[in-house]
């Protein structure tokens, strides 16, 4: 079944001042990952890649919701963790006993690629425009602030990019509100007037809940999710991110 590419146009709304963006799998493709997979593992590398993404969510839900938070850990182990628990899961010959060491260079290759994913085409245009418009910009994610740094470095859009946040230092992943409240204190205006873009259906609409005027990437003609609230609007790419804001500087 077939979903709309067609961005819904919701009645006028007063603009918002400055924009956050999700990184990962909003400005930088965690499923690229699959070409060096399935040269590590034949046969297995566009499914390893889903799961271990899906994983890798599935850990961040765990250790924030689990006993108050005692079983928190970096985003950086936790991809880690997943990404081992997909290849035990989906390679025959990783699950044994002992098998382990059997896999470990191909981990540590995984995880160097995952250290500088690529990044979609259209990111350089779409925030150089928004910094000749006057636009704050930041990064609000799940990931460990070097990790993110070196993301923006390795994918050409250093200085592009007003604030980095990462969830760390509340030790609470997204959708905890306390997560999306560092973008309220980071740029010092109230959720209501700011734009947060993901192209993760799960945290456009966290963001919704939290206040943020919001914009869901829907890259792969996906449902969204079915709970009963809709983000602000859908697009297909990051470029949908200029209609919510004038061609003037505020």
């Amino acid at each position: 079944m077939e979903y709309s590419n067609v961005m819904s146009r919701p009645a006028p709304f007063t603009p918002p001042r400055a924009v956050l963006f999700d990184a990962y799998g909003t400005l930088f493709d965690v499923y690229s990952v699959a070409l060096l997979a399935e040269q590590l593992f034949p046969g297995h590398g566009s499914p390893l890649s889903v799961l271990w993404r899906d994983k890798q969510i599935e850990y961040t839900r765990l250790v924030t919701t689990s006993n108050h938070g005692a079983h928190y850990l970096p985003f950086w182990e936790l991809t880690r963790a997943a990404l081992v628990f997909a290849i035990k899961k989906l390679v025959p010959y990783a699950s044994g006993a002992g098998a382990t060491g059997t896999f470990d260079a191909q981990v540590e290759q995984l995880m160097n690629q995952y250290r500088s994913l690529s990044a979609f085409p259209e990111n350089r245009s779409v925030l150089q425009t928004l910094k000749e418009r006057g636009i704050p910009t930041g990064i609000l994610s799940n990931g460990d602030a070097s990790m993110l740094h070196l993301a923006v470095k390795s994918s050409g859009l250093h200085g592009l990019l007003d604030h980095i946040i990462s969830v760390d230092p509340v030790r609470k992943y997204k959708t905890a509100p306390e997560a999306y409240a560092l973008g309220e204190t980071t740029l010092g205006m109230p959720a209501g007037k700011v734009l947060f873009v993901s192209s993760n259906a799960w945290d456009a609409l966290g963001a919704t809940w939290a206040g943020y005027q919001t914009l869901w990437v829907n890259r792969y003609q996906l449902p969204f999710e079915e709970l009963g609230t809709q983000p602000t609007r859908t697009g297909t790419t990051l470029r949908d991110v200029l209609d919510f804001f004038p061609t003037s500087s505020p």
